[in-house]
């Protein structure tokens, strides 16, 4: 047989045949081009959020941003940019307090650059303010209103959408650290075991945790509430005003200057530093007001001495371990359930320990306390030379803060030498700073729902895989419907 009859017996060559499986293969690769390009991710665009942390020895700005289409869903929000304002907390402006909405002008224009133009009108603008301001307000109200007026008037010139300032309660800062934490790590959404939070700052300090054997009913005050993601919280939460690092330093200090002496010689700072300090100065606070001295001279000479065994004993006394009315409390007669998983602690509890070198909890908690034993026991003038870099003012402060970082830890949260390894000293989850201000936004723009979000049935990968595989079928029935002519193919002659 020549070629062309050959060819007109072969079914394979036929026009028909041909065509029908040229058609079959562009709907095939149709079929996954049109499910690759259905369902691959668009052009994002994005929505944004600021939030000012007015807290009590600096202020600082913090920009969210989250995918606009998944508002209340899915959508994760993620810091894009930080600002510290230059200066000191609002709360020290209570004599000038326009210079208060002054400090806050280079962080907004920032904020302006780094937000689209396009997406300033929508934007949700808040200010927080925490403990600095709570102790104003306690001692003189109208300092702090006007505090608050000239920072509102500031504000409200920038071209966001302002939505107020006000002072949060403890219970709020310390439930909102918690939920910033627990939410940077997924563990919400996955409905995990939650992550306890241990803030510090400079007049206050919170510890945030749920605990199984906590259900509210002993001191009810320190119960909050949540429903995430379809699951219920009741967390433990508690805010211990004036023990933030600063007040807590006064209140030792206090402790030490009761008789109204002109020196005095403190184990809380190295070896050979010497200081004069005013009495004034040193009592003017709320937390300590009431203890001043009388007929104490104007100044002190305040010198270290470097022990951190005494120096323990008189951060010790500042807390009341004496009276408790309930099963248990932590200290000054507050009921704390028992402690319960892993904790993050954050702010100023890992600023000073990360200077100190002691962010890693494996590390026997006898060993720390004996690094920082030596630490304190220092020459001043080494330690200056050894850190030419740190302003003096924070240089003097972290054998006093990081022995009153144990001491809260040990014995004021009774964290034991093998709990405390269940603490993880923390600064950013994921890119994001640890703290309460992303918790707040995600509260008052309800972007954190109570119930969890409808999941779609399958993911983008899954989806595009299964459309494959069903393409390649549709090749092999097609091949299949076929088969009643491959006799015939097969019993074409030979050609010799």
């Amino acid at each position: 047989l020549n070629t062309q009859q050959m060819k007109e017996k072969n079914p394979w060559h036929t026009p028909v045949t041909i065509i029908i499986t040229v058609i079959g293969v562009i709907a095939i690769v149709a079929l996954v081009t049109v499910a690759v390009l259905q369902n691959r991710p668009v052009s994002q665009k994005y929505k944004y959020g600021i939030v000012l942390d007015a807290g009590s020895s600096h202020t600082a700005l913090y920009i969210y941003e989250w995918p606009a289409e998944k508002d209340n869903n899915t959508g994760r929000v993620e810091q894009t940019h930080s600002c510290k304002v230059k200066g000191k907390g609002i709360s020290s402006y209570a004599s000038e307090p326009w210079k208060a909405g002054e400090s806050l002008t280079l962080c907004m224009q920032e904020a302006e650059q780094k937000v689209p133009k396009k997406r300033h009108h929508e934007t949700p603008l808040y200010l927080g303010a925490t403990a600095g301001m709570r102790l104003l307000n306690m001692e003189n109200s109208s300092a702090s209103d006007k505090v608050f007026q000239a920072v509102e008037k500031a504000l409200q010139k920038s071209p966001f959408s302002y939505q107020g300032a006000r002072i949060l309660s403890g219970q709020e800062e310390g439930a909102f650290g918690w939920v910033t934490v627990n939410y940077l790590d997924d563990r919400l959404m996955q409905g995990l075991e939650t992550t306890g939070a241990l803030d510090l700052g400079g007049a206050s300090t919170q510890i945030s945790f749920v605990s199984d054997n906590y259900d509210g009913s002993e001191s009810p005050s320190n119960s909050v509430a949540f429903r995430l993601y379809g699951n219920d919280y009741n967390l433990y939460t508690h805010s211990f005003l004036c023990y933030g690092k600063d007040q807590v330093l006064r209140m030792a200090l206090a402790q030490q200057t009761q008789s109204g002496p002109r020196t005095i010689l403190d184990p809380c700072f190295h070896p050979g530093y010497t200081e004069i300090k005013n009495y004034s100065v040193l009592y003017d606070s709320p937390c300590v007001s009431d203890r001043k001295p009388q007929g104490a001279p104007v100044s002190f000479n305040h010198r270290g001495n470097g022990s951190f065994g005494q120096c323990q004993e008189i951060v010790k006394s500042v807390f009341n371990f004496t009276s408790c009315k309930y099963s248990q409390c932590s200290f000054n007669g507050v009921f704390q359930p028992l402690l319960q998983g892993p904790f993050g602690a954050f702010s100023a509890y890992y600023f000073v320990m990360n200077f100190l070198n002691l962010t890693d909890t494996s590390i026997p908690l006898d060993t720390v306390k004996d690094k920082l034993t030596r630490y304190c026991a220092t020459p001043w003038d080494q330690i200056k030379l050894q850190h030419p870099n740190v302003k003096l003012n924070y240089l003097e402060e972290y054998c006093f803060s990081g022995t009153y970082i144990l001491t809260l830890l040990t014995e004021g949260y009774n964290f034991t030498s093998e709990s405390y390894s269940n603490i993880k000293f923390i600064k950013k989850i994921k890119g994001s700073d640890a703290g309460w201000t992303l918790g707040y936004m995600l509260n008052l723009t309800n972007m954190i729902p109570a119930e969890a979000p409808d999941s779609p049935p399958l993911p983008h990968a899954g989806y595009v895989s299964i459309v494959t595989i069903i393409a390649l079928l549709l090749v092999v029935l097609f091949i299949l419907s076929l088969r009643p002519l491959w006799p015939r193919c097969s019993k074409q002659p030979h050609i010799i």
